[in-house]
């Protein structure tokens, strides 16, 4: 009896394994819906593709749109964030690197296939906000720059158009991999072109 109960899993483990199996259908949901696009996104494939049974996907999230939704923004995180080491130049060619590299995820790819039709209101929703961190990450780093005389007052947003536009021109073309060169080509141009058209005084 006594060997019976100790050999007993514990009949909940929060953190353990429910949350290894929210991870999986989180995953499975970024992959499906960078496949088949939110539109065609079927609720059904979830549970097969993260390899778990359907109950798990409908306990968690009973309504379709907020497991997208949670899925998006789970995947985000790592697409709003710009480093601060005191060399702008280096912080913004690391950024682009960064973000050519989360473009070619299947989040990155769901990313930019969801923003063109914006027909979903919540899905919709968590996807500007994804875009507001960035723009947000951008627009503090920038301003610290301005701050320490690495750069002349500038429009933050402005300086990210300019920088990022080009990653997503190259990127969404698949003709050829975005590089550190390339990187550093369009920051120093884009950089240089700030200081030079900058007024003096």
């Amino acid at each position: 009896m006594a060997n019976g109960t100790a050999d007993r899993p514990p009949a909940r483990r929060p953190g353990g394994r429910n949350a290894r199996v929210r991870a999986q259908i989180l995953a499975a949901t970024v992959e499906l819906v960078a496949r088949d696009g939110i539109a065609g996104f079927r609720y059904e494939e979830v549970a097969e593709f993260a390899g778990v049974h359907k109950t798990s996907v409908y306990r968690n999230w009973p309504d379709r749109e907020e497991l997208v939704v949670e899925a998006l923004l789970r995947y985000a995180e790592d697409l709003a964030s710009v480093a601060d080491t005191g060399d702008i130049h280096r912080d913004l060619v690391d950024f682009l690197l960064a973000l050519a590299g989360g473009l070619e995820t299947p989040f990155g790819r769901t990313l930019e296939q969801a923003v063109q039709p914006a027909r979903q209101g919540p899905t919709v929703q968590a996807l500007a906000k994804i875009l507001d961190q960035r723009v947000a990450a951008m627009r503090r780093r920038v301003d610290a720059a301005v701050e320490r005389g690495e750069l002349p007052p500038v429009d933050s947003s402005f300086l990210g158009e300019m920088i990022s536009g080009p990653v997503h021109l190259i990127v969404n073309r698949g003709m050829r991999p975005f590089t550190r060169t390339d990187a550093e080509r369009i920051v120093g141009v884009v950089l240089a072109g700030i200081r030079a058209t900058a007024p003096s005084g």
